[in-house]
């Protein structure tokens, strides 16, 4: 396979994948994403802007979240998030200092 090809290949299931999230999966918490893979939706569009500033493409962090979320962060969130549980959170905790880093 191609360089090219594979770019492609992988940019279809990428948008395969924000489409899961959007339309038929929006239930999912981001919290329980985090606590069971390692990364949730705001890792999503923290890598999309990594990788557009990368490539000298300005973009904000809400800039980013709009293109994975389809909407601005805090509407999705006014739409979709519920309160986590004292347990969801301390794992949460855990799984974003092993995954992600030290929260700032």
């Amino acid at each position: 396979m191609n360089d090219t090809t594979r770019t492609e290949l992988e940019a279809a299931a990428f948008r395969a994948l924000l489409h899961h999230l959007m339309e038929k999966r929006p239930d999912v918490q981001n919290i329980d994403l985090m606590n069971l893979g390692g990364f949730c939706r705001n890792c999503l569009s923290r890598w999309y802007q990594e990788a557009a500033n990368a490539k000298g493409i300005p973009m904000t962090k809400d800039e980013a979240r709009e293109i994975v979320y389809g909407m601005p962060y805090a509407e999705w969130v006014a739409q979709t998030q519920t309160e986590a549980d004292a347990d969801k959170k301390a794992a949460f905790d855990v799984a974003f200092a092993e995954n992600v880093g030290p929260k700032p």
